[in-house]
């Protein structure tokens, strides 16, 4: 065992400053809500205290505890030299020199050939954003927005005219949603401050929803994606089994809240229809009140005055409530669709302890590069490249990824990559396997 010696409180060293010099074996003891270590390039960090300030949120620091987290602590924070100012007062020691890098099975050449790609990426200026990228793509949001209300405002508000408006805005409301995704990932401005501060304008005052809501979420899903219990996208409130291990073990355990041989049909009617207007807001609302948001609260707000006053005095209050809605159903089917595409027919599964390519490759697919591709999904049609480089800005992810296929090949990693029929369609077959998967469980097991 290392040199932790007894400790006084847990992960602390008992004699003060002292550094420790732990094994694997010790550093992956401390993985419990209450006890929480983790390791980068090699130094242990005592966490259990600073998770409960972390700005990300405690849980996707805390899904690393017991770990190794160099490729996660990188692949998320720009400014490392900045973010190890607050690392500095964590370290308890470092790893004994008999232990390897990496913890586990990780495969060591695969996880340095992926480091020295990111350096390379990183020599190419590839994570320099270009502003007048994302300064155009918010002036066509306003543009449809403008357009929207004009339509109606000028020729009436009729059945037709309504539909279009509210096609504009759902477009428009999408869009939106794309760019705050940018902010959020601190992936256009060099200063994270003036990404958190547009991130809140966009996702608050374009969307009326929560930044930090957003942020605790999101993060999770990429640092654990597809796997249960730590990605939240994969929370399916036992309405769908996912993959090929969850409908089993709900067979095998006699589970039937849903009819879930029939979950490839009923998603028609509760997955895309009401995950924005229904599961989403209210999540936010309830977020946005128990902790005490004020800030992201009053941006919210800012959105539901403005919209209120531009269609209140053309449809009332009920009318603009009923459209509010009906945007939000057209905005929920385009958002599920393009995120799901890449993910739900990928593996999902338990924690497996991956390296970050392996586990990123693993529940993340492609979908073909084109102009309306790019446009339509907020080029998450690269969900590889993001994933890998989850700071990276989107307009430079056709740029790394031949790079990125390249290394997959080297280390015999499927590369996915679909057109965009195939991937929708996907979504629904992946389903309908799972469900198969508990009906036969549940019959014969």
């Amino acid at each position: 065992m290392g040199g932790g010696g007894q400790q006084t409180e847990p992960g602390e060293p008992a004699s003060g400053k002292a550094k420790g010099v732990y094994t694997w074996e010790e550093v992956q003891s401390h993985c419990s809500r209450n006890d929480q270590w983790l390791v980068v390039d090699r130094k242990v960090y005592n966490i259990t205290q600073w998770a409960k300030r972390h700005p990300g949120g405690s849980r996707v620091i805390g899904h690393y505890a017991g770990e190794d987290a160099t490729e996660a602590f990188t692949a998320f924070h720009p400014d490392l030299k900045f973010v190890q100012k607050f690392l500095k007062p964590l370290l308890i020691g470092e790893l004994a020199a008999t232990e390897p890098s990496q913890d586990r099975d990780k495969n060591a050449a695969l996880v340095q050939d992926f480091e020295t790609l990111r350096d390379q990426v990183e020599k190419k200026g590839l994570f320099r954003a270009q502003p007048l990228f994302f300064f155009l793509h918010l002036g066509h949001i306003i543009l449809i927005e403008a357009l929207a209300w004009l339509i109606v405002s000028m020729w009436g508000t009729g059945w037709i005219l309504t539909l279009l408006c509210s096609v504009l805005l759902a477009t428009a409301q999408s869009q939106a949603g794309w760019l705050q995704h940018d902010f959020g990932h601190l992936s256009v401005f060099k200063k994270s401050s003036w990404n958190h501060l547009v991130h809140k304008f966009v996702i608050g005052h374009l969307k009326g929803a929560s930044a930090n809501w957003w942020n605790h979420r999101h993060f999770q899903h990429h640092a654990k994606p597809n796997i249960f219990t730590k990605d939240p996208d994969i929370n399916m409130l036992n309405v769908f089994v996912l993959g090929q291990t969850q409908p089993v073990e709900y067979g095998i355990k006699k589970i039937k809240n849903m009819p879930y041989n029939h979950q490839h049909q009923y998603f028609f009617l509760v997955g895309p229809p009401l995950l924005i207007p229904v599961y989403f807001y209210m999540q936010i609302m309830k977020t946005m009140i128990s902790r005490r948001d004020w800030v992201d609260l009053a941006w919210a707000m800012t959105y539901y005055l403005r919209y209120f006053y531009c269609y209140a005095p053309l449809y009332g209050v009920f009318g603009s409530v009923a459209l509010f809605f009906f945007v939000r159903f057209l905005e929920s089917h385009w958002f599920v669709w393009v995120t799901q595409m890449n993910h739900i027919p990928m593996d999902i599964d338990h924690e497996k302890h991956k390296d970050w390519l392996t586990i990123q490759l693993q529940s993340t697919c492609n979908i073909e590069q084109s102009f309306f591709n790019d446009w339509f999904s907020g080029h998450l049609n690269f969900q590889i490249e993001h994933h890998l480089f989850p700071t990276m800005p989107r307009h430079n992810y056709h740029l790394v990824a031949p790079e990125v296929r390249a290394l997959c090949e080297k280390h015999g990693i499927p590369y996915q990559e679909k057109t965009l029929w195939r991937g929708l369609a996907d979504i629904v077959t992946s389903l309908k396997t799972s469900g198969d998967l508990w009906l036969d469980a549940y019959l014969h097991k």
